[in-house]
């Protein structure tokens, strides 16, 4: 319905930006065309990003990074950052980072990719919108999700260590609890946990109140739709990613319009570098997709009306999931001081149920200061939660010797 009007301004935006046009270099000029670019970019359905990582610095060296597909099932792409490493180096620590299936692609993880690579192998999780499946491939929901993790790591092989940044928290512990139960040798290492809804009846957020507030069928009736024609999932039923970003959107709308309404005067003055930056933002947190309509109210009803994992109920194809059974793989937990979305405790609370971790093998770290995004993206997830990340990682290395390494500022516990 858009598209005709979308093409009619991004058209009216180069010709007012044109420099041959004598008005581009006046101020009526330039806010037409910096008012047409906000209108073009607020309708515009924004694709799948790319990560564009094309190189890391590895031991003081540029090293060129390769994207490679080293797993595929309907539903996800593993990919692989292939480091070009020389040959005998010592081998960093294999990381599998599970992105969350929440409504962005895993790009929005771009940050926490590019932050762990020089010192990490890293592969992630890369979920395909549902709209782009076809209905022959079957449904998809949170067991499937759990099974899919199990089976990345078994591909991936001993030593790996696992992250669940905020919605795979849950099915991430979930999975680790199974494999620990079957004595599976092919369990992690070490589970990183951030940002996620282990337990949300501790400080509930809007989020969380939302779904205790409706029956599961009203979510059914009301937010579950199915893939129109022509897309390649037609007819799949789906919880269209638009909806999950309106209701994050809301959640801080006064922040987003403020934002919109700087980027226009920086587009009127000709501020490029202020301009690309919201660009840079808007064009990744746009960007959406779509979630299985099984998946979505497994999920509502599972982790936020049941709380099922907390209370030691949750079942998994008929199978009990206990988070006591992990006892070989340590556990480091990482939330966000004013996180509106997983509230602080939420996350910490897999410390809780993990009661027979080691204590040399566990360690929660709470980082002042910074919300959701904040706790997997940015200048203080660089400076302090990531090298946390990575020592963890080296010192319950189960080929490794243990590393002793202090780091300065936040909380720990």
């Amino acid at each position: 319905m858009m598209a005709p009007w979308r093409t009619a301004a991004d058209a009216m935006r180069l010709a007012f930006k044109n420099p041959m046009n004598p008005v581009s270099h006046t101020y009526f000029g330039r806010a037409a065309a910096a008012g047409l670019e906000v209108f073009e970019r607020a309708t515009r359905r924004y694709g799948k990003p790319e990560f564009g990582l094309p190189e890391t610095v590895v031991d003081g060296q540029t090293v060129p990074v390769r994207e490679k597909i080293v797993w595929r099932a309907p539903f996800c792409n593993l990919i692989h950052f292939e480091r070009s490493l020389p040959k005998g180096r010592t081998a960093d620590p294999k990381v599998l980072l599970v992105a969350p299936m929440s409504g962005h692609y895993a790009t929005l993880l771009r940050g926490t990719v590019e932050a762990l690579l020089p010192h990490s192998d890293i592969y992630i999780t890369d979920w395909l919108d549902a709209r782009m499946v076809p209905l022959s491939e079957g449904t998809f929901d949170l067991d499937d999700y759990i099974d899919y993790v199990i089976q990345i790591l078994h591909h991936l092989g001993p030593d790996t260590h696992v992250i669940g940044v905020c919605q795979p928290a849950v099915p991430v512990l979930a999975a680790v609890a199974l494999m620990e139960a079957d004595n599976d040798p092919l369990s992690p290492a070490s589970m990183t946990l951030m940002g996620g809804p282990i337990d949300t009846r501790i400080n509930p957020t809007a989020v969380n109140q939302l779904a205790e507030q409706r029956p599961v069928e009203w979510f059914r009736d009301n937010v579950i739709m199915p893939v129109p024609w022509p897309q390649p999932g037609f007819m799949r039923m789906v919880y269209p990613g638009f909806l999950q970003l309106s209701g994050f959107m809301s959640m801080n709308l006064d922040r987003h319009l403020v934002a919109h309404k700087e980027f226009f005067a920086h587009l009127v003055k000709n501020d490029g570098d202020a301009a690309d930056k919201h660009r840079d933002f808007y064009d990744e947190y746009l960007a959406v997709m779509d979630l299985t309509a099984e998946f979505y109210l497994q999920t509502v009803q599972v982790v936020f009306m049941q709380h099922a994992l907390p209370k030691g109920e949750m079942m998994h194809r008929g199978k009990r999931v206990d988070p006591t059974a992990i006892r070989k793989v340590a556990l480091l937990t990482v939330e966000g001081e004013n996180d509106d979305i997983s509230g602080v405790g939420q996350t910490q609370a897999a410390q809780t149920i993990c009661t027979n971790i080691p204590e040399h093998m566990r360690q929660h770290y709470m980082q002042p200061d910074v919300g959701h995004y904040g706790v997997f993206n940015g200048s203080r997830f660089r400076g302090e939660i990531a090298p946390r990340i990575v020592a963890f990682h080296r010192q319950h290395s189960r080929h490794s010797s243990p590393v002793k390494q202090i780091i300065k500022g936040g909380k720990s516990a």
